[in-house]
């Protein structure tokens, strides 16, 4: 649970021993980068630990009022930071998956929803971080004494909006932009088409795990780290349809403000508000 005191925050030790002790608390480990950073300006990351915390469900931090999943959060921490490069911390996300009784498949699937959005080399990225998270030398984190979990274990948005098929308009062929792909390149258009509807929409992938809003959820993080406001907003009416309400979607994309800023989420929230203003 948050503090219900945050001024008493400002009697803390602040010494770099006690601000990187508290982070361990929380997280379990640090990264050496984080331990320096720590040490030259502690006050600097004892904020990022609380806020990242927050936004993780780190050991004690959960608000009371959130309503995303751990999770959910951490697989769209692992897909932002595989579309970042970030592989160093990405295989640490893995393995925090791996004790949540997260499957390697349901990574996979996680992976193939924001690829439409930052391209699909960031699925090979979350397939190395899991190669990297199995392997013993790698140093962050607990591996599981039996690996990666065959079985998955359920988590709150699994399955949302299974039920509800994608309106008829969803598909990327029905865009205007793609529609003057269409018009020069058809079958390119009709490759891309198929690969971003197998991607994101409920009767686009026959063997998935992932259900359809927990996919846009991801790809909604995505955008607003890209700034696309109008194509966010366009994904935001998709997930209110599948049943997504207007504070997952912003604890959606507040988990990518480790990663993106805080500008990702002013961004996201102009889409919401476009969202708001033309349902």
């Amino acid at each position: 649970m948050a503090s219900p005191h945050p001024h008493d925050e400002d009697n803390e030790d602040m010494s770099a021993e006690a601000v990187i002790a508290r982070a361990i608390a929380r997280r379990g480990e640090i990264f050496d980068e984080f331990k320096l950073l720590a040490q030259e300006s502690p006050r600097t990351y004892d904020l990022i630990s609380k806020t990242a915390g927050y936004m993780h469900h780190y050991a004690g931090e959960e608000g009371a009022t959130q309503t995303i999943s751990g999770t959910l959060r951490e697989l769209i921490a692992l897909c932002q930071l595989c579309a970042k490069g970030d592989d160093r911390f990405a295989a640490n996300h893995v393995r925090r998956l791996w004790h949540r009784g997260v499957t390697n498949k349901v990574m996979v699937e996680a992976a193939t929803a924001i690829a439409p959005i930052v391209g699909w080399s960031t699925i090979a990225h979350v397939t190395l971080a899991i190669l990297t998270a199995n392997d013993p030398a790698y140093p962050f984190g607990k591996r599981p004494p039996e690996g990666a979990p065959k079985t998955l274990t359920p988590f709150p948005e699994l399955n949302v909006g299974r039920e509800k098929p994608a309106a008829a308009n969803d598909t990327l062929l029905n865009t205007p932009e793609w529609q003057y792909v269409a018009a020069l390149e058809p079958e390119l258009a009709r490759r891309a088409a198929q690969w971003v509807d197998h991607c994101l929409l409920p009767e686009g992938a026959g063997d998935e795990l992932l259900g359809p809003g927990p996919r846009e959820l991801i790809a909604i993080a995505a955008l607003c780290a890209r700034g696309e406001v109008e194509f966010a907003a366009q994904h935001i009416r998709r997930a209110y349809h599948y049943g997504i309400n207007r504070l997952q979607v912003l604890e959606a994309i507040s988990c990518v403000l480790p990663m993106t800023g805080a500008l990702t989420v002013q961004i996201g929230v102009r889409a919401m508000q476009l969202v708001d203003a033309n349902p």
